[in-house]
């Protein structure tokens, strides 16, 4: 027969750790919430900031990870919900929810980086081949891309995707007989009507718009790569402590019925 004070001393350990796991846990979750702030937050910021020229890409990759990372942020805040539901109450079923749903997290934010870095590696070659393309056919004819082209070239300082003279090839300056301009005006340093006839280095920009716009990208999903694979490692040890609570809290329950 069981010793009742080696009983009552076994009983208060198990109590003892199941409260130190349920500190744990609400320390942790309170650090994973605030990761699913900066996930959130980043990704909105993304969207909202940096999506100007999204459309002059040849690839759904960088929105894809960019709309990856505010799911992920929405869901993390929902998850850390359920697991300090489940560590105050001592419910289980809350407790291996929280479990499957920071795996799921642990494989949204390791797809999410994994997909940036991936695309971080091809978008020259991408950028150079269909910028390029866009722009000789769409300018002067798609009034929406025109603009966002236009745009471009001002705020990055840059003309045509490789080198400004990809735009004697152009459908534009092709079929237009009437335009006296070598580029579009928003090639120019000072922009103006007609200013873009002289290619002289002095009057025009020299620089490669799928260049910048690669430097520009390239900024934003380093950003979505380190916050995806950084912050994805410690989505295990949260596993790890929720499934430790479910067993203690399971060994106490059937402890109590002896």
């Amino acid at each position: 027969m069981m010793n009742p004070r080696y009983s009552r001393k076994r009983k208060h350990n198990d109590l003892c750790g199941q409260n130190f796991l349920k500190f744990v846990i609400y320390m942790f979750t309170f650090l994973f919430l605030l990761s699913g702030v900066a996930f959130l937050s980043t990704g909105l910021y993304i969207k909202l900031e940096k999506f100007t020229y999204i459309n002059l890409l040849g690839s759904n990759t960088f929105p894809i990870a960019t709309y990856l990372l505010i799911a992920t942020g929405a869901f993390i805040l929902l998850s850390g919900i359920v697991g300090c539901t489940g560590a105050c109450i001592d419910n289980r079923c809350c407790l291996v929810m929280y479990a499957v749903f920071l795996l799921f997290i642990f494989l949204i934010e390791a797809i999410s980086g994994v997909l940036a870095y991936m695309y971080d590696g091809t978008i020259r070659e991408e950028l150079t081949r269909s910028l390029n393309k866009s722009m000789m056919e769409k300018y002067n004819f798609d009034p929406v891309f025109t603009k966002l082209v236009d745009d471009m070239q001002i705020e990055f300082k840059c003309c045509g995707a490789a080198i400004f003279e990809d735009w004697k090839y152009s459908r534009w300056l092709k079929t237009d007989n009437e335009t006296l301009n070598n580029t579009p005006e928003s090639c120019c340093k000072s922009v103006s009507v007609n200013c873009a006839i002289s290619t002289h280095p002095s009057n025009i920009q020299y620089d490669s718009c799928s260049l910048r716009l690669e430097q520009y990208t390239k900024s934003n999903l380093v950003l979505i790569g380190g916050i995806g694979l950084g912050l994805c490692c410690i989505q295990i040890f949260g596993i790890i402590f929720s499934c430790c609570l479910v067993r203690k809290i399971k060994d106490n329950m059937v402890q109590r019925h002896y």
